[in-house]
């Protein structure tokens, strides 16, 4: 165990693709585009910040997540993306203080002699089943609820709506599985702002970059919990 936290307290190779790829990718695309996107560029950094941190079950992603949220938050509203704007402002916000205080419960410090590290865990079998029926059908619901409301994408946006609501629970709680989760987010992102990207929309370049580096770092987040849950065995919860 002692090994597997040592090594999640490191940035690898991979982590700093990620962080300068992003950086790098979002002034390469407000010179191409010749655009000053700055806010757009700090959302992207610092949410990207805060999934590598996340990925390494580092209790110091909040504050990364606190300033990623709330610029995200403004840029899905001024971009119609009206459960995205909800989500985060009145839900990923708050859920900031919320995980902050559950990792530090389950064991994660941000003193010199504390560990960073939170203690990862699993959902039974049952809970997986309950969760993938009740998600299915909460996305059919959201997406009719924001068509009535004109959304432009409302089932893609219900399902990143819906599924994003129930992996920041799971990742507040440290279970392992909000990364399945995170992945299917994600995907669905890239394709959502994509759209946004061809309509001209205002950001929405730095936010489909964004999502694309979310999607790597998700799919080895994935990776990661697995092992962190594995190696602290002795704190799952079945």
């Amino acid at each position: 165990m002692k090994e597997m936290e040592k090594k999640t307290k490191v940035l690898n190779w991979f982590d700093w693709f990620l962080i300068l790829g992003v950086i790098v990718s979002n002034l390469t695309y407000m010179i191409l585009t010749k655009s000053n996107d700055w806010l757009g560029a700090v959302a992207s950094i610092a949410g990207l910040l805060c999934v590598v941190l996340v990925a390494k079950g580092s209790i110091w992603n909040y504050l990364f997540g606190l300033v990623n949220v709330s610029l995200y938050a403004w840029i899905a509203y001024k971009t119609a993306i009206y459960g995205d704007a909800v989500l985060n402002a009145f839900y990923y916000l708050p859920m900031q203080f919320i995980g902050y205080y559950q990792w530090r419960k389950r064991g994660a410090g941000i003193g010199d002699k504390e560990s960073s590290v939170v203690r990862a865990r699993r959902l039974s079998n049952r809970q997986r089943i309950t969760i993938a029926c009740g998600s299915a059908a909460l996305i059919v619901t959201v997406g009719f609820v924001l068509q009535h409301f004109d959304d432009p994408q409302p089932f893609k946006d219900s399902t990143t709506t819906v599924l994003s609501i129930i992996a920041q629970c799971l990742m507040a709680l440290a279970f392992m599985e909000q990364w399945v989760l995170w992945v299917i987010v994600n995907a669905v992102s890239v394709g959502m702002w994509t759209v946004c990207v061809f309509r001209g929309d205002a950001h929405s370049g730095a936010m489909l970059i964004m999502w694309i580096f979310y999607l790597m770092n998700a799919i080895n987040g994935l990776r990661v919990w697995i092992k962190l849950s594995s190696a602290q065995s002795g704190f799952t919860d079945k």
